[in-house]
C-alpha cells in the first residue's frame, strides 16, 4: 500500500514539475512577446513617418527585386547610393514605365522602408529611394546643394539603366521627405508629373523656434552651421535649405501637401508648414489664401468656424475625414484627421489621378 502510495506521490510530483515548467515556459512567451511588441513600437515611428498602410490589403504577392545602387555624384565625385525595386520585367526592350522617387524622413536613411513600395511595385512601376547624404545631422545632409544633386543623379542613373517613361516621374515624401519633396519641386519643377508632400517642414527658422534646444533644433544647428542669427553665412544657409524660400516656382506643378491636424502637438511640424507653403503658390497664382484667423482656428487643433464649400468631407484614399481642402491651380492642401503622418494609398491615388 505504501509502496502504491509511494509511485501515486511520485506521479504527482513528475505532474506537478512538468506543469510547473509549463508554467514557465508559457510566462517566458509571454515576456518574449512584451519584448517584441516593445521592439516593434520602437521601431516603427521611423517607418510610420515615411507612409502608413491606412487601410491597405497586400496588393501584390510578386517578391520585390529591391537592390541596392551605386552613382557618382556629379557635385563632389562622391560614391552615393539609393535603393531600387524594379518590375520583374525591366528590359529595355519593354515599355517604359512610371518612376516614383521617395525621400526618406528627417532622421532616417535609404534603410528606411515604407508601405508606398508596395503600392509603386504592385503597379509594375519603378520605385527609387535615394539617400541624399543619410540623416539630417550634417552640413551635407538637409537639403543641401549636395543632397539635391544625389537625388537628381539618382534618377539619371536610373533612366540609363532603366526603361522609365519620363513624362511619369514622381516625387513623394513625408516629414523631412515632405520638407526635400517641397524643395525639389520648387528648385526642379519642370522634373515632375506630380509630387506629393506629407507634413514637411517649410521653414527652417520657425521649425528651429518650435525645438529650440531639443533634438531636432540641435540637427538643423548642425546642418546650419548654428543658431538663426549667429551669422549672415549661417542666415544663408537657413534660407537656402527652406522651402518656403523657392516654393512660388512651384505653382505650376501638380503638388499634393497634406498635414494631420494634430501635428504640432502630437507630432513634431505644425500644419502652419504645410499653409503656409500653399499660401506662397497661391498668391503666385493670383488665388485666395488660408487666411491667418483659418490657420488660427485649425492649429488648436479645431474646426473652421465658417468653413467654405468643399472645406469638409471624407477622402476614401486617406480613409480620413478633412477639415481643409483647397486648390490653386495643379495644387491641392489638405488638412486632415490626423497627426505626423503620411499615407500611401492617398499618395499613390494622386499619382494615378495625373498620369
Amino acid at each position: 500500500m505504501r509502496e502504491q502510495m509511494s509511485r501515486q506521490w511520485n506521479g504527482v510530483r513528475v505532474a506537478a514539475g512538468c506543469a510547473a515548467r509549463g508554467i514557465v515556459l508559457i510566462e517566458l512567451v509571454n515576456v518574449m512577446l512584451r519584448v517584441l511588441v516593445l521592439a516593434h513600437l520602437l521601431i516603427l515611428p521611423t517607418s510610420f513617418l515615411q507612409f502608413s498602410s491606412v487601410g491597405l490589403a497586400d496588393e501584390s504577392q510578386v517578391a520585390m527585386n529591391r537592390k541596392r545602387i551605386q552613382f557618382k555624384s556629379s557635385a563632389d565625385g562622391s560614391d552615393q547610393e539609393a535603393m531600387l525595386i524594379v518590375p520583374a520585367l525591366d528590359a529595355k526592350s519593354h515599355e517604359p514605365v512610371p518612376l516614383v522617387v521617395s525621400l526618406h524622413s528627417w532622421s532616417a536613411d535609404l534603410e528606411q522602408r515604407n508601405a508606398l513600395e508596395k503600392l509603386v511595385h504592385s503597379r509594375g512601376w519603378i520605385y527609387l529611394f535615394p539617400n541624399f547624404r543619410g540623416s539630417n545631422r550634417t552640413p551635407q545632409a538637409c537639403a543641401s546643394t549636395l543632397a539635391q544633386q544625389d537625388i537628381l543623379d539618382s534618377i539619371a542613373w536610373v533612366v540609363g539603366q532603366q526603361s522609365v517613361d519620363e513624362d511619369r516621374i514622381y516625387l513623394a515624401g513625408s516629414s523631412g521627405g515632405g520638407h526635400m519633396t517641397m524643395l525639389m519641386t520648387a528648385r526642379h519643377p519642370e522634373l515632375w508629373r506630380a509630387a506629393s508632400a506629407w507634413v514637411g517642414i517649410s521653414d527652417l527658422v520657425t521649425w528651429h523656434a518650435h525645438h529650440r534646444n531639443q533634438k531636432y533644433g540641435k540637427m538643423i544647428e548642425q546642418c546650419c552651421g548654428g543658431a538663426p542669427g549667429a551669422s549672415p553665412e549661417v542666415d544663408a544657409q537657413y534660407r537656402n535649405r527652406s522651402p518656403i524660400t523657392y516654393f512660388s516656382q512651384a505653382r505650376d506643378v501638380a503638388i499634393d501637401i497634406s498635414a494631420g491636424l494634430k501635428d504640432g502637438h502630437e507630432g513634431s511640424v505644425p500644419i502652419s508648414h504645410s499653409i503656409n507653403a500653399f499660401n506662397l503658390i497661391a498668391k503666385a497664382r493670383g488665388d485666395r489664401p488660408v487666411t491667418n484667423a483659418e490657420l488660427s482656428q485649425l492649429s488648436r487643433p479645431g474646426k473652421l468656424e465658417r468653413a467654405k464649400p468643399g472645406d469638409e468631407g471624407f477622402d476614401a484614399t486617406f480613409n480620413r475625414k478633412y477639415f481643409l481642402r483647397r486648390r490653386s491651380g495643379n495644387a491641392r492642401l489638405t488638412i486632415f484627421d490626423g497627426g505626423h503622418e503620411g499615407i500611401a494609398t492617398a499618395t499613390i491615388a494622386w499619382f494615378e489621378k495625373h498620369p
